[in-house]
């Protein structure tokens, strides 16, 4: 657990000792903060014009009208900037030739993984709880309801989560931190839009497709649903690509 626990705590002081972490956290926070601030604008908007109809001013509400669309945005945001998080995590160690010290370690490859992929989850976590104050504000003015925020957040770690593992495996596989980046959100973006060629397929593979799409499992979230489907979805997606890395790192062990 000790030596877990040290490649943990050095990767996560590396994260803050960079500008990695900072540069990543400053993307992500200005992104979703120019989201919330439009797509409020436009909620506002539209109250002042439901002002005049009260049939339509009874459809609107804050969890529909901002939260949904800023979630679904954030998500997107995710895509871009995780793998700047991701890339250098096994990448940068084959580059400077500390990898097979690496192996050497009197500690497993899981543990050596999971210290890894936690630190980046750890990190995440980070900004993700910055984005925090969008919600209180709207709490400050109105009164949304808190289900549909805590499951939109949870469906957000959990997508994070596997975009983290998918980007561990990528960076296993090369020493260029750059390639693993690129393919990290190339095979992100894969399963982000692998849902929208649904309707245009048999009744069958529209199905499979669908059961593919990152984003029709985080919709349940972004409503307010916490279906365990969905939440087995993301975990196996995260365990696959963990494993996957194992199995990298396991294959690289053996021909060193």
């Amino acid at each position: 657990m000790k030596k877990f626990t040290a490649i943990y705590g050095r990767e996560l002081k590396y994260y803050f000792q960079s500008v990695t972490a900072y540069v990543t956290m400053g993307i992500f926070l200005i992104l979703s903060g120019y989201f919330f601030y439009s797509i409020f604008r436009v909620y506002n908007f539209l109250s002042f014009q439901a002002a005049r109809n009260a049939q339509y001013a009874e459809q609107l509400n804050l969890i529909d009208g901002v939260m949904r669309p800023l979630l679904s945005n954030i998500s997107i945001v995710l895509l871009l900037v995780l793998p700047l998080l991701t890339m250098r995590l096994l990448a940068e160690e084959k580059k400077l030739g500390t990898f097979e010290l690496l192996l050497t370690y009197p500690v497993s490859d899981a543990a050596a993984i999971m210290g890894k992929f936690l630190a980046a989850l750890t990190t995440f976590t980070i900004m993700l709880l910055g984005t925090l104050l969008y919600p209180l504000l709207l709490a400050i003015f109105s009164d949304p309801e808190p289900g549909p925020v805590f499951t939109g957040y949870l469906g957000l770690f959990l997508m994070g989560s596997s975009f983290i593992a998918m980007g561990t495996f990528f960076s296993s596989l090369t020493n260029n931190q750059l390639v693993a980046g690129v393919t990290t959100f190339g095979l992100a973006l894969f399963f982000l839009i692998i849902g929208w060629a649904a309707p245009f397929v048999g009744e069958t593979f529209s199905k499979i497709l669908s059961q593919f799409s990152l984003l029709k499992h985080f919709d349940s979230f972004s409503k307010g649903v916490i279906d365990t489907q969905d939440i087995t979805y993301y975990v196996f997606l995260t365990l696959f690509f963990l494993f996957l890395t194992l199995k990298s790192i396991e294959s690289t062990r053996w021909r060193s």
